[in-house]
Parts: structure tokens; C-alpha cells; sequence
């Protein structure tokens, strides 16, 4: 992916976050896309057919109605004319007679009707028609119907296998693909995305197939009744292009400032509300007011101006169809006078022109909606494309319960090759010790703990996990080893027996409420109405920050890892919830190797070892009491957090 797709991935990604919804956008590369995006229907072909041979029915029949439903007018407009002309002549001698009348315009009309001098209106042959137009009409919806359901259910089960693969490509991409895309961005294509593919699939499927077979089966059956008629409704297209072309780009251009605009307002907006305060305090109210009102006018004047373009087309092309109509009705009752078009001739033409203009419409509707099902096609096409995750073939084994000797031997490591991060790294930390990673940000402590679990490969060196290096062993099984606890406290919705057991899935309700106890979860549980079985979800529900964070740690310890990383386990916590959590963690850590990084140096100084990192590389490491002696990057950082006086 070129940095300049890269950009705009970025933009639309910013602008959902914004507006809260998608903007409709063009496919970078439309034909490419959209054959992919078809070729997702190539093992339902069967179906498929099936589905294009019920649309072809319902357009045979749905356009042969209006020519069958004129014969029915014929019959009654014939019916009454004849009804006034002396029984027993024929039809030629009452032309004949009205001609001999002075009546040429009338026999004219006449000569294209199918007389029966002295009797009236044939109610057997009028009855069969109008029987005939509803089983065709009948029919049609029912096969419409058949379509629609084969249609939904077919598209369906597409996206469902789409959602599948895109699930399936979750997980096995690597870390630092997800480190370079927003989360917005990925949430977009992964459920908005997907929804829209599914919206164009059906109205390109069904709704543009159907609406191009009317077309072609209307003026196909305008030229069967009238050629001159058909040139004349024909001509009603090239004027509906130019006001598409001239009136539609520029309100295209003007919807694009108005989602712009949109973006920008909300954004705004947001910023509003969530630094209200702050804004109160340094008195920037109406500076903040001064730019919602420009914006807000920057809105109206693109919007009014979309909406006004928008607007136009609609009445500008109902003028032309109207105009169009009032011409054929003018030349249809021309052609009926002179006897070159029966009454009901003219009906079906009439219908078919107001009919043809539909079909058309909803053309151009839905071409933008699968202009936006290829766009989002693409989006997800790029996700699927996107590099995995090396598969690997493990030469080794550990063979159950690691025993936690950690050993980097100069381990090169940078997230970009122009940019080195992590260099010449050698560390030991032996079983059952505790190493604090500590140094400023940027220096590469999260980047440590990530190269021991494989979230990311290094560039050279070895890890070694009990003397095995870790790119010998497959990652599931090395990430088997080591439970985390994160900044960040994760619960997911559900229970509090279940987040805790997610550490251990196989876990007995006794050895989670034992992992409970152990790690002072058990506390507070007691105090909420329903116990471990009170609700959560991903932001907590009922429980603090503090309590969040002894639930992750709890998990952890259920698992029994051999290796335990903390990453600035406490940082998002009160002193007084700090002194719990550190206790959780002390039981946690008894027995197994742990990593600590931190911030806070009164929380590590009973670490075996401190390592302290700069730029990527280890320049101090030794115990607390060593480093402080040592009047070095460590004794620096102490002193900035505990200057005595």
C-alpha cells in the first residue's frame, strides 16, 4: 500500500470518527474491485441463473401487460362504435358507409378497429383479457418475489462467509499491522463495510439487472407499436444526461463540502463538550462560539447549495418527462385519428412512457449505491490482501511448565529500518527473579517484554526461553507461558467468574474464586448484590478502575503462567487502590519470572533486577541500592521523583 492510499485511508478513517457515519466515497480502482467483488458469487452460479431467468420472466411479463390491457380498451371503444352501426353490414361496408357520409376522419379511426356492426361490447372477450393481465401480473410478482427470497438468501450467505474470512484475517495478522491502522478505521471495515458490500450486492444483483431488462423490454415493445412514437420518447434521454451531467457533478462537488463541513462541525462540537470546563476556566467561550458559528455557516452555505442543486434535477427531469408525455399524447391521438394506431395502441404507448422514465431513475440511484458497495469492497479487499503473520514451523518444544530463564543475546530490533530502536540488547534474568524495565518514554520497555512473546520478530540476536530459542518454539506455546497485566485493564462483558476464567478456560469455580482470593478480589466481591455473578462489561458497569485492574490480575494468576509481564500495572490508580494491587501482584509473581515496567520506582524497589533503558539500549542494571550508589540514569530518575529537600 503507497503512503498516498495509506493518506486517504487515514482521511476516511478521521471523517467517520467525526460525522459517526460513512461518507460516500469512489473506489480508487473501480472494474478491478467490482470483478473481485462479483467474482464472490462464482460458486452460486446455479442460483444465480436461476434468479436471471425469474427476472427475465417478470420484465417478459410485466412489459406485455400494458399491450394486452389496450386490447382490452379496444374491445370496449370498438364495442361502442359498433353498437351504433346497422346490424348484418361488415366492417368494410360501414367504413364504406361513413366515408359516403362525409365522415372520413371517423372511418379512418375506424378502419383500425375490429367493428362487428350492430352488436356492442364483447364482455366474454373483455372478461378473458383482463383475466389474462392479472394471472400475467400475478405471476410476475410471484416470480419477483422467488427472485428477491433466492436473492437475499444467496447474498446473504455471501457476506456471511465475507464476515468469516475478515474474522479469520483478524487473527492472523501480525501485531504491527494493527500498531499502523486506526481502530475506527478497522471497526469500519469490518461492520459498515461488510453491511454496504451487502446493500450493493442486492440492488446490482437484482434491482440493475431487472431495471436494464425493463429498459431494453420497454422499448422494445414502444418500437412494436409505434416506431415514430419510440424516437420521439427516446429523445427525452440525451436531454436527461446533460441536466445529470451539468446539475449532478456539481451537486457532487457540493456534497462533498457539506460531509467536509459536517466533519468539521462535529468535531468541533465534541471538542465543545469535552473541554468545556477547561475552556470556562481560560475564558475561551466565545472564541469556541466564534468558530461553531463559522462553521456552522460554512455548513449552511454547502448544504443549502447541495440541497438547492440536488433539488433541481428532479423537477428539471419530471419537466422533460412531462413534456415528452404531452408530445406522444399529442402525436398518439394524431396516429389514433388517422387510423394508423388503435385507441389501445396508444394507452400501452402512453404507459410504457411514463413507465420507461422509472426504470431509469432508479438506475441512477442505485449506480451510486454500488459505487459505494465497490469502494467498501475495495476497503475490505485491502484488509483481506494485507501481509500476514510468517507461518512458522517449530523445530522445538518445551515440554510443559517452562522453568523461566529469559536470555537476550544482541537483539537488534527497530519497527522501521531507517529508524534503529533497539540495539546490541543482552539480558539474563534468571528463574523466579524479578526484573523492573525502567527509563523514559520512547526508550523501548514496552518494546522488550513484546520481542519476548513474538508480537514481533527481531531483526537479529536470540531470545532464549530455558536455553530454547523462542523462534524455535511456535508462538501459541510460548505464549502459553506468560500472562500479562496491562495498563489498560481489560474485562470483557459477562460475569466476574467469567473475565476471571477467561485466564483459564477449563478452570472449576473453586480454583477461580481461589485466584480470587489470592489476589484480593474476593474483597469487594462480597459487597456487590450478586457476587461473582454480578455483570460487567468492556468499561466496568458497577466496579472501580482499581477493582478492574485485581480482575485482570486474578485472571493472570489463574492461568499459572511461567513468565508474568506487568505493564504499568498501576499507573491508572489511587494510592490507596495502588496498595492492594501491589500486594495482588507480590502474590501473583511468587514463584515465576516476572517483568515489571514502570514509572512509579516506589513500586520496584524490591526487584532482583532494574533495568534501565535509553534509546533502545540497557545502560544501567543492578538492584535499587546498586543503581543509587551507582549516581547514574537511575539515581537521575530518582531524584526526579523524590527530591529531598
Amino acid at each position: 500500500m503507497t503512503e498516498q492510499d495509506k493518506a486517504t485511508l487515514s482521511e476516511d478513517a478521521e471523517f467517520e470518527q467525526k460525522t459517526g457515519e460513512n461518507a460516500p466515497r469512489r473506489a480508487k480502482n473501480f472494474w478491478p474491485s467490482a470483478k473481485r467483488l462479483f467474482g464472490l458469487l462464482a460458486p452460486f452460479k446455479v442460483q444465480l441463473c436461476a434468479i436471471a431467468a425469474m427476472n427475465i420472466v417478470c420484465v417478459l411479463l410485466a412489459v406485455a401487460a400494458p399491450k394486452v390491457m389496450g386490447m382490452a380498451t379496444d374491445v370496449i371503444f370498438s364495442g361502442v362504435i359498433s353498437r351504433h352501426m346497422p346490424a348484418g353490414m361488415s366492417k368494410e361496408q360501414a367504413i364504406e358507409a361513413l366515408r359516403a357520409g362525409g365522415q372520413d376522419k371517423f372511418a379512418d379511426m375506424a378502419s383500425a378497429m375490429d367493428l362487428n356492426p350492430g352488436f356492442g361490447i364483447d364482455f366474454s372477450k373483455l372478461g378473458t383479457i383482463i383475466l389474462i393481465v392479472i394471472a400475467m401480473y400475478v405471476v410476475s410478482s410471484l416470480f419477483q418475489w422467488w427472485q428477491g427470497f433466492l436473492l437475499n438468501s444467496l447474498v446473504m450467505k455471501v457476506v456471511f462467509d465475507l464476515r468469516g474470512d475478515i474474522e479469520s484475517k483478524l487473527n492472523r495478522l501480525p501485531l504491527n499491522y494493527f500498531d499502523t491502522q486506526s481502530r475506527g478505521d478497522l471497526l469500519s471495515r469490518t461492520t459498515n463495510d461488510a453491511d454496504n458490500i451487502q446493500s450493493a450486492l442486492q440492488q446490482a444483483i437484482s434491482q440493475l439487472f431487472y431495471n436494464l431488462l425493463m429498459v431494453v423490454g420497454i422499448t422494445v415493445m414502444m418500437f412494436s407499436v409505434s416506431w415514430q412514437l419510440a424516437l420521439v420518447a427516446l429523445l427525452a434521454l440525451p436531454l436527461t444526461a446533460v441536466v445529470i451531467a451539468v446539475i449532478g457533478s456539481r451537486a457532487q462537488k457540493q456534497f462533498k463540502a457539506q460531509w467536509k463541513a459536517t466533519g468539521d462541525l462535529n468535531g468541533q462540537i465534541e471538542e465543545a463538550f469535552s473541554g468545556h470546563d477547561l475552556a470556562t476556566v481560560f475564558g475561551r467561550i466565545d472564541a469556541m462560539t466564534e468558530d461553531f458559528d463559522k462553521r456552522n455557516e460554512e455548513l449552511f452555505r454547502s448544504a443549502s447549495l447541495a440541497q438547492f442543486l440536488a433539488g433541481m434535477m428532479m423537477p428539471i427531469m419530471q419537466f422533460i418527462s412531462y413534456l415528452s408525455y404531452v408530445v406522444i399524447a399529442v402525436l398518439g391521438a394524431l396516429k389514433v385519428a388517422s387510423g394508423s394506431l388503435t385507441l389501445g395502441g396508444a394507452q400501452a404507448f402512453i404507459q410504457y412512457s411514463r413507465e420507461f422514465n422509472q426504470p431509469l431513475g432508479q438506475l441512477g440511484g442505485m449506480m451510486q449505491q454500488v459505487q459505494s458497495g465497490v469502494a467498501s469492497a475495495e476497503r475490505v479487499f485491502e484488509f483481506l490482501d494485507a501481509e500476514e503473520e510468517p507461518l512458522e514451523k517449530p523445530t522445538s518444544r518445551l515440554g510443559g511448565r517452562a522453568k523461566g530463564l529469559v536470555e537476550f543475546e544482541d537483539v537488534d530490533f527497530s519497527y522501521d529500518p531507517d529508524s534503529p530502536l533497539i540495539q546490541d540488547l543482552s539480558l539474563r534474568v534468571e528463574p523466579g527473579q524479578t526484573a523492573a524495565i525502567v527509563g523514559p518514554t520512547g526508550a523501548g520497555k514496552t518494546t522488550l517484554v513484546n520481542l519476548i512473546m513474538r508480537f514481533y520478530d527481531i531483526d537479529s540476536g536470540t531470545i532464549r526461553l530455558d536455553g530454547i530459542d523462542t523462534a524455535e518454539i511456535s508462538r501459541h506455546e510460548l505464549r502459553s507461558q506468560v500472562g500479562m497485566v496491562l495498563q489498560d485493564a481489560m474485562v470483557f462483558e459477562g460475569t466476574i467468574m467469567d473475565n476471571i476464567r477467561y485466564g483459564r478456560l477449563d478452570a472449576t469455580d473453586d480454583e477461580v474464586i481461589a485466584a480470587a482470593k489470592a489476589t484480593y478480589v474476593d474483597r469487594f466481591v462480597h459487597s456487590l448484590p450478586d457476587g461473582y455473578d454480578t455483570k460487567i462489561d468492556q468499561d466496568g458497569g458497577a466496579i472501580s478502575a482499581g477493582e478492574r485492574q485485581l480482575i485482570t490480575i486474578a485472571r493472570a494468576f489463574l492461568a499459572q503462567p511461567a513468565l508474568l509481564i506487568l505493564d504499568e500495572a498501576t499507573s491508572s490508580v489511587d494510592t490507596r487502590t495502588e496498595m492492594h494491587v501491589q500486594q495482588a501482584m507480590n502474590a501473583l509473581r511468587q514463584g515465576r519470572t516476572s517483568f515489571i515496567i514502570a514509572h512509579r520506582l516506589s513500586t520496584i524497589r524490591d526487584a532482583d533486577v532494574i533495568i534501565v533503558m535509553e534509546e533502545g539500549r540497557i545502560v544501567e542494571q543492578g538492584t535499587h541500592a546498586e543503581l543509587l550508589d551507582a549516581h547514574g540514569a537511575y539515581w537521575r530518575l530518582h531524584q526526579s521523583q523524590f527530591r529531598e529537600p
